[in-house]
């Protein structure tokens, strides 16, 4: 994992444990070492992320009594867990993986951050346990685990665009869930290596909708809670922090307020796109151009998307169902070739305060389903979608048929989803046996809602939906800390933030939603901080072009032989006959056709699988690379009572 830590090594050993730690410098690059243990060597740990109040956290333990021989964040996590125990959850505020290691009470502590910013694997088998961040890790570290797609992780990609944790795409393979903590103890430790397990969440999102004040009030509490979650973004790290720049209001307003905390020297990352459909490029200069910074951008076109794709797959270990991630990757290397480790991001945004479609989409049709045989509710759907070049504005009749399916079902958890779910779900008549035999009801729900979810209102339901699904599973991982680190960049995500995330599920739905006016209050927000012309224009979805990009004479030859009858019957997920139809009719229509969206996601879809198969699971996976470990703690005949 030397992408996600090239700059030293270091790994632990007891008669119990081994931990392994590659670093990526950002804060105490001169001491801040993993793997980290405290003054007697009762407690070690391995972390890849930010406690972005680890300062506040440091000198509160000080005060109470705790010495401190580094100024890492690491070290913080460490005399917390000593001081308030899994309580020390609650207090952080930050992204992050980490193991903690007791030798004394032979127990091992796997937690990750409360939406899943940050990766943290596992797999159990014979009474041992291995867990890294990424897939690859585990199956270097375990050898004998089965090299082999799991059958109902991938019916979740292909409806909900994801695995929902602990399922992964992998047999054998599990992911630790956001928000949770999982505990393992030694059953007996003179037996050696059997454990029992406990995990529990000690977060979870909530819309309550109690905040007590008005708009106004709510404005003033989101400026002042998002400020100070980009103020600790920016300026806790002992490196260079940069931005990412969309062009859209959600980066827009936090490169505005991270400008305004660091001061002199900052710099923006933007994306452009050759395609003009999805190009962003005059409101990226704009706001470049407000802010005074010193702006990088990097134009990506179909060649490069579908030459990069092979390596953004391997890097995001799971099958996807749009290109996106690779601009995001190109993007990545941009910020990385101009030295810097660090970014601000918008995302989280759209989650946390209704900002996509699919919250408006939910809203108009619940309130048509309300008069079905109504002419004019359904009319409202054209507003939806303007940035589409097959527009519901201009298929009138189709669009309303589209839209108008499962109306009944308005009142049901899920209904706002729906639509996505089945449109997703036709991927799977591509399935090959044994496949075919996992497949979930498209509209199927997670199976761990809250206990009161069902008394939420429907956009509550709709946005924890939408954050446990596509945002942790895809958005924040193969679209954000797979292609950020794929670059050794750390992303940082200030709507995400624990006092912002607790702060947008107190306001009522009205504040973030207001008709079909999304993100309500941080439009209000941006007045005065952004130009107008970037607060008022209608939103765009970051897009990239999907089956367009692997089709005409430009595409690489990579693609024919993954889309081979015999590479497909090799992989065995999907059936090799309607692989091979699939792509000789996309390949047949040309770069110039508008492909369905039925047909964009089978095509990434059948060739992002193929390519996880051939670049994770099979021969073309990549052989472990050398590097000089730094640091070696060994532990082993060290008895503890």
């Amino acid at each position: 994992m030397l992408h996600r830590g090239p700059d030293e090594l270091g790994i632990f050993l007891d008669d119990r444990v081994g931990l392994a730690h590659a670093r990526l410098s950002i804060i105490d690059l001169a001491s801040g070492q993993q793997p980290l243990g405290n003054e007697d060597d009762s407690m070690w740990i391995v972390f890849n992320g930010e406690i972005f109040n680890y300062l506040e956290l440091r000198q509160q333990l000080t005060a109470l009594g705790h010495h401190f021989r580094t100024r890492s964040d690491t070290e913080v996590i460490v005399h917390a867990w000593e001081e308030w125990g899994e309580a020390a959850l609650d207090r952080f505020n930050g992204q992050w993986a980490f193991a903690l290691w007791n030798p004394r009470r032979q127990e091992l502590v796997l937690t990750r951050d409360r939406v899943g910013v940050r990766p943290l694997y596992y797999a159990e088998k014979d009474g041992q346990l291995v867990f890294g961040s990424e897939v690859k890790a585990i199956f270097a570290a375990a050898p004998e685990l089965p090299r082999a797609f799991d059958p109902q992780g991938l019916d979740q990609c292909f409806t909900w665009w994801t695995m929902i944790a602990p399922r992964t795409a992998f047999a054998g393979v599990s992911e630790v869930r956001p928000g949770h903590v999982r505990t393992y103890k030694l059953a007996n430790p003179a037996q050696g290596t059997k454990f029992s397990v406990e995990e529990h969440a000690y977060w979870t999102p909530q819309f309550s909708g109690d905040f007590p004040g008005r708009l106004a009030d709510a404005e003033e509490a989101v400026r002042a809670a998002l400020a100070r979650a980009t103020e600790l973004r920016m300026l806790r790290a002992d490196v260079e922090v940069g931005s990412y720049l969309s062009g859209g209001l959600d980066s827009s307003l936090i490169a505005t307020l991270g400008r305004r905390a660091k001061g002199e020297g900052f710099h923006t990352f933007s994306l452009r796109f050759a395609d003009a459909e999805y190009d962003e490029g005059p409101y990226q200069k704009l706001m470049a151009d407000k802010l005074g910074a010193t702006h990088h951008e990097v134009t990506v076109s179909r060649r490069d998307i579908a030459e990069v794709f092979p390596a953004v797959c391997a890097f995001a270990e799971r099958p996807m169902l749009r290109t996106a991630p690779a601009p995001m990757f190109l993007l990545s290397r941009l910020v990385r070739q101009h030295g810097i480790k660090v970014v601000l991001t918008g995302e989280g945004a759209d989650e946390m305060f209704a900002g996509y479609d699919l919250f408006r989409e939910g809203a108009v049709r619940r309130f048509w389903a309300r008069e079905p045989t109504s002419t004019i509710r359904p009319r409202l759907i054209e507003r939806l979608y303007p940035y589409l070049a097959r527009s519901p504005v201009s298929q009138r009749a189709m669009t309303q048929a589209f839209f108008g399916k499962g109306l009944e079902d308005w009142q049901r958890p899920g209904f706002g989803h729906q639509l996505r779910w089945q449109t997703t779900s036709g991927i799977k008549r591509l399935l090959a046996e044994p496949h075919r035999q996992a497949v979930l009801a498209p509209s199927g729900l997670p199976d761990d809602l809250p206990d009161d979810f069902a008394g939420w209102t429907h956009l509550a339901q709709d946005q924890y939906l939408e954050i446990r699904t596509l945002m942790s599973g895809y958005l924040l991982s193969a679209q954000g800390d797979r292609m950020l680190m794929g670059n050794s960049v750390e992303g940082r995500f200030p709507f995400l933030d624990r006092d912002v995330m607790e702060l947008a599920g107190r306001l009522p739905d009205g504040y973030k939603l207001r008709g079909l006016d999304e993100k309500h209050v941080l439009k209000r927000i941006a007045a005065g901080l952004i130009p107008e012309a970037i607060r008022k224009r209608p939103k765009q979805p970051y897009r990239a072009p999907d089956a367009l990009a692997f089709v005409g004479a430009d595409a690489p030859g990579w693609i024919t032989d993954v889309m081979s009858e015999q590479s497909l019957r090799d992989a065995g997920v999907f059936d090799p006959v309607a692989g091979v139809k699939l792509w000789e009719k996309c390949s047949a229509r040309g770069d110039s056709h508008q492909f369905s969206n039925a047909d964009n996601m089978a095509l990434v879809g059948v060739l992002s699988t193929q390519l996880v198969w051939q670049r994770v699971l099979g021969a073309g996976a990549p052989a472990p690379l050398g590097m000089a470990v730094r640091t070696v703690i060994d532990h082993r005949g060290r008895h503890y009572r």
